[in-house]
C-alpha cells in the first residue's frame, strides 16, 4: 500500500467518521494543540523540524479537526523509525492509535524498524509484533552545580563543531546509531551547538544541543564509553547552568554517565522502551564500537 492509498482511508468511530491527511498539509497550530492535549512538551517548531524530517498522517474528524497523528522517518540501510503517534484522550482505547500504525507499517515494508514506546503504548506495539529491547531514560531539570568534567590526556582536545567536521560526524553517527541518517544530521547542525573529541587528531565522540520542549536537548550524543560521553556531554552541562536541559539515554542509573546527569541536576523524569520489528538496534554491538549515549529525539533516535 503506498502512502497515497493509505491516507485515502477513512475510520468509523463511535458516532464520527475520522479521516487520514498528510501530516505535511495538516494544520500545525492544531498539531501543537494535540500534543499539548497528552501532556507533550513539542513547540510548534519541534512539530515543523518532525514534518521536515518525514512522513506521516493525521487524523481528522468530520468537523475538521486533528485528533491524531503518526509520523515516520525512513533513514538509509532500509531502516525506519517511528514516532509522535498520537490521539486525542477521547480516542485512546478505541482503535484509532492502531489504525494509525497501519499506515506506518503499509508503507514501510521491507524496512527494519524501531520505535521508543510510552508505557500506555507498549501493549499495541507488541500486538504488532514488536518486541523489548532496551530502556530509554529521560532526564530533564535545571542544570546546577555539576563536577568537574574527566581530565583530558596527551593527544585529546576538546573544540566546537566546525563545518569541516560534520561528515565525520554522520559517520561516527552512523556506527552508532547503525544505520546512516544523513538528510537528518544536515538538518541538526544549523539548529544545533556542538563539541567534538579529538584523540590523536582523529574525532572519536561528539555531542549536539538544541532547542526543544521546554528548554534545550542533548541529542545526538556519540562516544565508545562513559569518560568520553562525559567530556562532551560537560560544555552543555557548563552552558545552560541554571537553565532547562534535557537528554534522553539508554544508560541506566548507577553508571558514570547517568550520575554526572543526576548530579548536575538533571533528574530522571520518566522512561520509555526501545522495541524493534525486523532488527536487532542497539543490542550486539562490537566492545569499543560507538554508541548513543544522547538520543536526538525519543521520535528519532
Amino acid at each position: 500500500m503506498t502512502v497515497s492509498e493509505a491516507i485515502s482511508e477513512s475510520m468509523q468511530l463511535e458516532s464520527f467518521q475520522l479521516s487520514a491527511i498528510d501530516i505535511a498539509g495538516a494544520d500545525l497550530a492544531q498539531l501543537h494543540a494535540l500534543s499539548i492535549s497528552v501532556r507533550w512538551p513539542h513547540r510548534s517548531e519541534d512539530w515543523q523540524f518532525m514534518r521536515d524530517s518525514g512522513r506521516g498522517i493525521a487524523a481528522v474528524d468530520d468537523i475538521g479537526r486533528i485528533v491524531g497523528s503518526a509520523m515516520w522517518f525512513p533513514e538509509e540501510d532500509r531502516f525506519a523509525t517511528i514516532g509522535m503517534v498520537i490521539t486525542s484522550p477521547r480516542l485512546q482505547m478505541h482503535g484509532a492509535a492502531q489504525w494509525l500504525m497501519q499506515h506506518a507499517l503499509a508503507d514501510l515494508q521491507g524496512y527494519r524498524l524501531g520505535l521508543n514506546a510510552t508505557r500506555p503504548a507498549e501493549r499495541l506495539y507488541r500486538s504488532l509484533g514488536f518486541r523489548d529491547e532496551a530502556t530509554v531514560y529521560q532526564h530533564q531539570g535545571e542544570v546546577q552545580d555539576p563536577p568537574p568534567p574527566p581530565e583530558l590526556t596527551a593527544g585529546e582536545i576538546l573544540r566546537p563543531v566546525t563545518p569541516e567536521d560534520h561528515a565525520a560526524l554522520t559517520a561516527l553517527d552512523r556506527q552508532a546509531f547503525r544505520a546512516g541518517r544523513t538528510v537528518l544530521m544536515q538538518r541538526l547542525f544549523p539548529l544545533s551547538t556542538g563539541v567534538v573529541l579529538e584523540r590523536n587528531g582523529t574525532i572519536v565522540a561528539f555531542s549536539l544541543c538544541r532547542r526543544f520542549g521546554r528548554g534545550h536537548v542533548v541529542g545526538p550524543l556519540v562516544a565508545a564509553d562513559d569518560r568520553d560521553a562525559m567530556i562532551v556531554m560537560h560544555p552543555h552541562l557548563d552552558a545552560y547552568q541554571g537553565r532547562f536541559l534535557r537528554i534522553d539515554t539508554r544508560q541506566p542509573k548507577g553508571t558514570p554517565f547517568s550520575d554526572l546527569v543526576v548530579t548536575s541536576g538533571i533528574a530522571l523524569f520518566d522512561t520509555v522502551t526501545t522495541m524493534t520489528l525486523g532488527c536487532s538496534w542497539t543490542t550486539g554491538q562490537q566492545a569499543g564500537a560507538p554508541l548513543t549515549y544522547g538520543l536526538v529525539a525519543q521520535t528519532l533516535g
